[in-house]
């Protein structure tokens, strides 16, 4: 049964999710920035958030979407780092066979704590950054559809993030121990109460994933501008929406899991029970349902990305962009129904078995049309060498060298033999690291001037680049190499008797000093972010990357640019009475994107001069007043 404290904290919890859902109810606009009531920050209805208070504060009751996309980022970057030093701990654990570091109990702790951070602290927040961000201008929209629920996704996630990480701070726990996949009856019988909270943050995370993609969905759905329709919508969106109807598929089974599971740690029920109710069998078919749909929940956002970045640096369009989308909504489909290829080995129905193996080897076609389409994009392209650019070939090559492996995974016969060894953790991490993380980068790298109004620094990004791309194979490479060898995943010690100790030792090694270098190059690239956020070069070009030579000058960058425009004017003494609306319209007082001031959305007479000439039907800046004079 519970202890008085998890007894305390559970009512406290309900309390709170009582206030949370009283305060939603009486939410009188929920799409303008202001709180119910009359003490808010401005009443009008309009999605511009112009309105902003300063500082903090700010930031904890912001509902614009660009706002909430950096929050997303910060946390995800912070999360990332908290994964990263996990496994570094882990790896120098297993720099040599015996326990010399870390104990086996903590080793256990930090393995849970980086699989779960990185799939569920780092990996769905960080896409959900950008989609946040990107989705309204690239779609022609004000904001998200509902902006409050946005907010409400955020801020979910860091008590969520408190408590799957609390077992590590909380005096008298320990960080769970039981793996990401908190196979029952582990997870069932280990006392350590830091598990109930981990479940319980990971409810929280499940929750949120679930309003972002509703949000998502509705907003694609309803808000496009008149021009965007379903042929001419971009291809981060198509991703992006087939990504949230997957969440909402196969989240809500992940949490009725979790309950299940907290009710048979806490109140004695028997949902997991050996011999008992579904047995452990019941959690496993539950959780890959979920499982093995959220790799392509976190796979098909990153693939948006390169399929929208890509071109835009080889001089041509997308190669068979209709057969990318084609392939997305089969992705979204197919993942659903390859969930038991995780548990060829326990003793399954053996035409069970057959069904799912010709499944997962049909999951790869969608996968290589993706393929053969971004190497034809590049083909006889106009090549440019940027660092979005070889960030996305990186991504290109490790997700062939982790789709292949994959495949090898699908065969019955192999999957006997490989199940549970290294070779598992390599197709893992090419996939999630090495292709996923890798679009991650490309993105920020390609969009770092809208979002800070500034240029990073190139050279380091191509040290980025290099470093992340030769740790990455230098780290997970020899893991394949130990999957054959059959060295078994999650284990601290491979001090045995018998079997290739030695060969064990030197892969092991590799990929402890590979891990070294991904882990400088993170930090070249966290330099590079916050040196360049502050201090870098100020974009004076709405196109600095050239899009306009290539007919690729896209939505956002067309927002960006008139934002430049805007801020020069004023900086030149104009006024601007009107905002600068996330979907590219105009409002009263506008500057124009040909540097005329429109009233009304039409032409006027009146040009904005910042030479200090001053003719007929004129507005003159020179002395930083604006001065009309009549036609």
């Amino acid at each position: 049964m519970a202890t008085p404290g998890i007894a305390t904290l559970s009512v406290l919890t309900g309390i709170m999710l009582v206030g949370v859902v009283v305060w939603v109810l009486r939410v009188e606009n929920w799409r303008s920035y202001t709180p119910a009531g009359d003490s808010g920050f401005g009443g009008a209805r309009d999605h511009g958030h112009e309105h902003k208070p300063p500082g903090v504060i700010r930031w904890l009751t912001t509902v614009d979407h660009k706002d909430i996309g950096l929050l997303y980022g910060t946390f995800a970057v912070l999360s990332f780092a908290w994964g990263g030093v996990a496994v570094l701990l882990m790896r120098f654990e297993l720099i040599n066979p015996a326990t010399d570091i870390l104990s086996n109990d903590l080793y256990n702790a930090l393995l849970t704590s980086h699989g779960i951070t990185m799939l569920f602290l780092f990996g769905t927040p960080i896409l959900a950054a950008f989609s946040n961000y990107f989705i309204p201008l690239l779609i022609g929209a004000d904001d998200m559809a509902f902006p409050r629920i946005n907010a409400i996704a955020f801020w979910l996630l860091p008590p969520g993030a408190l408590l799957i990480w609390g077992g590590f701070f909380v005096p008298g726990l320990e960080g769970a121990q039981t793996a990401w996949t908190m196979y029952t009856p582990l997870s069932v019988d280990q006392p350590n109460r830091g598990v109930d909270l981990m479940l319980l943050g990971l409810h929280l995370t499940g929750v949120s994933a679930t309003m972002g993609a509703i949000n998502f969905i509705a907003t694609i759905v309803t808000e496009r501008a008149d021009d965007v329709n379903w042929a001419t919508l971009d291809i981060f969106s198509w991703t992006v929406l087939v990504q949230s109807a997957q969440i909402l598929f196969a989240f809500p089974l992940l949490g009725s899991a979790i309950v299940m599971l907290l009710l048979d740690r806490n109140l004695g029920t028997s949902f997991h029970a050996v011999g008992e109710g579904g047995g452990p069998m019941l959690w496993q078919h539950l959780f890959w349902f979920f499982g093995h749909p959220e790799v392509y929940i976190l796979a098909l956002p990153p693939m948006g990305l390169i399929s929208y970045i890509l071109p835009k640096f080889c001089g041509r369009k997308l190669f068979g962009f209709k057969f990318v989308v084609y392939s997305t909504l089969a992705l979204g489909v197919l993942s659903f129904g390859v969930w038991a290829h995780h548990m060829f080995s326990t003793g399954m129905d053996p035409r069970l078995r057959a069904s799912f193996m010709a499944v997962s080897l049909a999951v790869a076609v969608p996968s290589a049309v993706k393929t053969f389409n971004w190497m034809a994009t590049m083909w006889n392209g106009r090549l440019r060498t940027t660092t979005p650019f070889l960030f996305c070939v990186g991504f290109i090559a490790n997700f062939i060298i982790g789709g292949v492996t994959g495949v090898f995974e699908a065969s019955i016969p192999v999957d006997m033999i490989l199940h549970d060894t290294y070779h598992v953790v390599a197709h893992f991490h090419y996939v999630i690291m090495g292709a996923i993380a890798f679009a991650v980068f490309a993105g920020i790298y390609y969009w770092f001037p809208i979002y800070t109004g500034r240029m990073y620094q190139r050279k380091l990004g191509k040290w980025h680049f290099w470093l992340t791309m030769v740790g990455t194979n230098l780290t997970f490479f020899p893991m394949v190499l130990l999957g054959y060898a059959g060295m078994p995943r999650r284990y601290a010690t491979y001090d045995v008797a018998v079997g290739p100790e030695l060969l064990f030792t030197t892969l092991h090694r590799s990929a402890t000093l590979g891990a070294l270098l991904l882990a400088f190059g993170q930090i070249v690239f966290v330099w590079n972010l916050v040196q360049s956020w502050l201090e870098g070069p100020r974009v004076e070009d709405g196109d600095p990357w050239d899009l306009k030579e290539t007919a690729q000058f896209s939505r956002e960058w067309e927002w960006f640019e008139r934002r430049q425009e805007r801020d020069l004017a004023l900086a030149d003494g104009g006024e601007t009475e009107g905002e600068l609306r996330a979907d590219g319209g105009k409002t009263d007082g506008e500057v124009s994107a040909d540097g005329e001031v429109r009233a009304d959305g039409g032409e006027t007479d009146g040009e904005v001069r910042a030479d200090g000439g001053e003719t007929d039907g004129e507005v003159s800046t020179d002395d930083g007043d604006a001065e009309s004079a009549g036609t």
